[in-house]
């Protein structure tokens, strides 16, 4: 049953949108602390090339799961649902209000709704979908999930071989979309979520993106992607922004041919996340840049519950 004191307020929406100046903005307010949903930046490893929050940005408030993995260690969203619900329930001790922030729809929705169980998969279906990728590769995954998929194939990182994978394995083992497995009735939870969307006009949003990019590269995105280049076959890696630097290392393309090409890979997950997000009627969308309006949405939504149990962050 829900506890009407507890109030989870989610901060989603595209990258470069702006969510984190936004989180922390409406952190301050309510001295509370954050939790990320962002699967890029649950890695230590990936800073630069996952605009990962700054230290700066890390010293005005409290973040939970922000580079605290290893690119070596196997995670999966089942292991990130359980594990935020238990810092959840421990920083609701404290706090009557929390911050849940990042583009990542599924970790989002994980925690917020749950999910439903995946079917075990056998060592036989996985090494079907594995050949798949190995023969056909990328576009052969994503051609595939198309198929049989669509739902999934809208709103999921199409750069990401592993999701893809995943998602056959799930079709091929069940004989149902993978997405239909995130349909059922939510789970209870003990807190109440309130959902900000956060959105831009189109041309702005990519003014952002290729700015984000181009701020990465003088960041040192090349001497990142270097360093992590003998690792590239690791899950974690197999994402925007590395996946076409290392293919300029492999001489597949000239550096600038991969930034324009990391750019145009943004834009579209970016329009991917922005389909799973409104596929949720309960977001509430702002300008990134209208935290006074958020924050009185938020107050009004709670009654204007001000954290009765809260202390300095």
């Amino acid at each position: 049953m829900e506890k009407s004191n507890q109030y989870l307020i989610v901060v989603a929406g595209p990258t470069a949108v702006g969510k984190t100046a936004a989180a922390i903005a409406i952190a301050q307010h309510f001295a509370t602390e954050i939790v990320s949903a962002d699967s890029r930046q649950f890695y230590k490893e990936m800073s630069i090339g996952t605009a990962a929050p700054t230290a700066h940005e890390l010293h005005l408030v409290q973040h939970h799961f922000v580079q605290q993995l290893s690119i070596h260690e196997p995670y999966d969203v089942a292991t990130y649902a359980q594990q935020a619900l238990q810092t959840l329930q421990h920083l609701f001790n404290d706090h009557d209000v929390v911050i849940l922030t990042g583009g990542s729809g599924l970790f989002i929705d994980a925690v917020c709704f749950g999910l439903d169980e995946i079917p075990h998969i056998t060592p036989e279906t996985r090494q079907k979908v594995n050949l798949i990728f190995q023969y056909e590769g990328l576009e052969g995954l994503q051609s595939k999930v198309k198929k049989v998929d669509l739902e999934y194939y809208n709103s999921s990182d199409l750069n990401n071989p592993r999701r893809l994978q995943r998602a056959l394995e799930v079709f091929y083992e069940s004989g149902k979309p993978f997405s239909s497995f995130r349909k059922k009735e939510p789970q209870s939870r003990e807190f109440t979520p309130i959902f900000i969307g956060l959105t831009l006009d189109r041309n702005l949003l990519i003014e952002r993106i290729n700015h984000r990019c181009e701020q990465m590269m003088k960041d040192g995105l090349v001497q990142e992607a270097l360093e992590l280049y003998p690792f590239r076959h690791l899950n974690a890696l197999k994402t925007v922004g590395y996946t076409e630097i290392f293919d300029h290392f492999a001489g597949k393309a000239t550096l600038s041919q991969s930034v324009e090409r990391i750019k145009i890979s943004t834009r579209q997950y970016a329009k991917r996340q922005m389909t799973w997000f409104k596929k949720n009627e309960k977001y509430r969308w702002f300008s990134p840049e209208s935290t006074d309006e958020m924050i009185t949405y938020i107050e009004n939504h709670i009654g204007g519950c001000k954290n009765s149990k809260k202390k300095a962050v």
